[in-house]
């Protein structure tokens, strides 16, 4: 492979904001929950990059396949590998994809297929556009990815697309809210006159943020060995049965050290009457296969997550962002713990309900928006 761009690339990154910038000369796109991968090709060699340096190329050979067949001769371009389904994006179908056994890998390819979201160019030909205006580099985009779509892969469906743009913040805000049924993380903000910054945070990006009582029902040690590394959190159905919902985690190396004393006195007999007692031998843990909270998943790459019990005590207020299959999609924030709230009333029905979007509807509003 010989390309202007050569891998490994970083992609270029972007830090949260509250609220959606306004300011002139701003370029909006949805921002899409998948795995961000970089499409290098230069010929018949397809190589798919990722975010960590993990090649995705062996897990999705439907899409190196339409890459090989619809993408000019040699190119770069940055996107997000995602599953589509009537109900919107699906994550969890996506992590499946990262199969070690290649007869999985070649089933699930038919079963699952994967769409590719391209949204930066950063070569095409033996030009390196990474010194490039964005503005420039959409423009060379929409050349190689056709508005509206390109690439059918079997039965004719779509598999690669081209990102929306808008320069209207009103039609970003209308996005960020009216399709986060299908899925969607928020919006990405990025200037018109931006160059293609490598693992710098030079764009933004809005989520969607909510905070949820949830019971602290457990922990995980943080890796130092010395503090709490995350909490467990769950909260009752409508049959009061505690369901493992997330983590909060990213606290301080001091704030880590504290909780330990905090959460000492909730050590005590945790095991006795607790909901999940079932899953805290090795054995459950490994059956669990990451859907418990001790279960060791291959998504962690065989990461320890082993874990300690504690009496479901304790009221944690915990900001997340979205809800999917009954579990934080991204690890939620501790926000305070809340002494004035008891457990049983940690359930479900706190939990916001979005309604579900078509996801088509964001590729056909957005033909002929402002760039």
């Amino acid at each position: 492979m010989k390309l202007p761009v050569m891998p490994p690339v970083k992609p270029m990154l972007a830090k949260s904001v509250s609220a959606l910038p306004r300011e002139e000369g701003l370029r909006y796109e949805p921002k899409w929950d998948g795995f961000r991968c970089i499409v290098f090709r230069d010929g018949d060699e397809i190589e798919l990059g990722s975010r960590n340096d993990r090649p995705l190329t062996r897990y999705f050979p439907e899409l190196v396949e339409i890459f090989r067949t619809t993408l000019p001769p040699q190119c770069v371009i940055d996107g997000e590998i995602v599953v589509v389904t009537d109900q919107g994006l699906d994550f969890d179908t996506l992590q499946q994809r990262l199969h070690p056994a290649a007869s999985r890998v070649n089933k699930l390819a038919v079963q699952t297929p994967a769409s590719f979201v391209g949204f930066d160019l950063l070569a095409l030909g033996d030009r390196d556009l990474t010194q490039e205006p964005f503005s420039e580099r959409r423009r060379l985009l929409e050349t190689v990815l056709e508005r509206g779509g390109d690439g059918a892969g079997a039965g004719g469906v779509t598999r690669i697309h081209l990102t929306p743009l808008t320069a209207d913040p009103d039609v970003a805000q209308d996005w960020f809210t009216r399709f986060e049924g299908a899925g969607f993380d928020g919006v990405m903000v990025k200037a018109a006159d931006l160059g293609y910054l490598q693992d710098k945070r030079v764009m933004f990006k809005v989520k969607h943020e909510r905070t949820a009582d949830c019971v602290v029902a457990g922990f995980r040690w943080h890796k130092d060995g010395e503090g709490v590394g995350s909490l467990l959190l769950g909260l009752f159905d409508a049959e009061g049965n505690l369901h493992h919902v997330g983590v909060a985690s990213s606290f301080t190396a001091a704030r880590r050290k504290e909780l330990v004393g905090e959460l000492e006195p909730l050590r005590v007999n945790a095991l006795e009457n607790h909901p999940w007692r079932e899953w805290a031998d090795a054995a459950a843990q490994a059956r669990a296969d990451g859907k418990m909270p001790g279960g060791v998943s291959r998504w962690t790459g065989g990461k320890d997550l082993s874990w300690e019990p504690l009496r479901p005590e304790l009221v944690a207020e915990v900001r997340y962002e979205h809800v999917m299959a009954g579990r934080f999609r991204h690890g939620g924030r501790l926000a305070r713990f809340r002494t004035d709230r008891t457990p049983a009333s940690c359930t479900y029905a706190q939990l916001d309900e979005v309604a579900p979007a078509e996801l088509s509807a964001i590729f056909d509003e957005a033909k002929g928006t402002a760039r």
